[in-house]
């Protein structure tokens, strides 16, 4: 692995702006959600911002050549695909109100080990429905421009999928990925916020 100490420093970037755009998302959407819808969506956004966040130590322990974490690695896609997946459902959940259903639905969705691809398919999936959901609401609020930021967003998830079947051993991939990355989480950061400053906790 050709990790370097400021890449694994740039790929906590992502990680923040994800975790940023998630509180706000927490705070103004509370009271709009059903505490089941609530509890998938919260747990969603946890279970990404700690496996993007335990990602990065793990290169960072690599490079600073403190230990190969291995189980850091390992966890990375089976976490934050899953977590994406909760978010997604918990958001659609508010849209729909069929929370019953829905809970019902995760129920049969089993983690699965082999390889990375159904993982990266959930993730791409739970931010789609994040991301669509979100774009509903900036309608709604007439804010249809801010549609371009989250297709931002997905769009650069969607590469992010692509690139996760390359050769991360290679320093070039990696910082092509965490520049993919920010540039993903930080239109999510800035939709989300202007959401936010326009009134989205007020939204009836």
């Amino acid at each position: 692995m050709d990790f370097t100490i400021s890449m694994a420093l740039v790929d906590y970037v992502p990680v923040i702006f994800f975790g940023l755009a998630a509180v706000i998302l927490m705070r103004d959407l509370y009271d709009k959600m059903s505490k089941g819808a609530f509890a998938l969506f919260a747990a969603g956004v946890i279970d990404i911002t700690l496996a993007g966040a335990l990602k990065a130590t793990y290169k960072l322990f690599y490079a600073a050549g403190t230990c190969d974490f291995q189980a850091l690695n390992h966890m990375f896609f089976p976490v934050q695909s899953i977590g994406f997946l909760l978010a997604g459902v918990g958001i659609l959940a508010m849209i729909c109100h069929k929370q019953s259903e829905k809970t019902a639905v995760l129920a049969v969705v089993p983690p699965v080990f082999q390889g990375t691809f159904v993982f990266v398919g959930m993730m791409v999936a739970g931010l789609g429905l994040i991301d669509t959901v979100l774009c509903i609401l900036a309608v709604k609020m007439k804010k249809s421009w801010l549609i371009a930021l989250f297709a931002v967003s997905f769009v650069c998830s969607f590469c992010m999928g692509y690139l996760s079947s390359k050769d991360f051993a290679e320093a070039a991939m990696n910082w092509i990925a965490e520049g993919v990355n920010v540039v993903g989480q930080g239109a999510f950061l800035a939709g989300t916020v202007m959401l936010h400053k326009n009134g989205l906790a007020d939204l009836k």
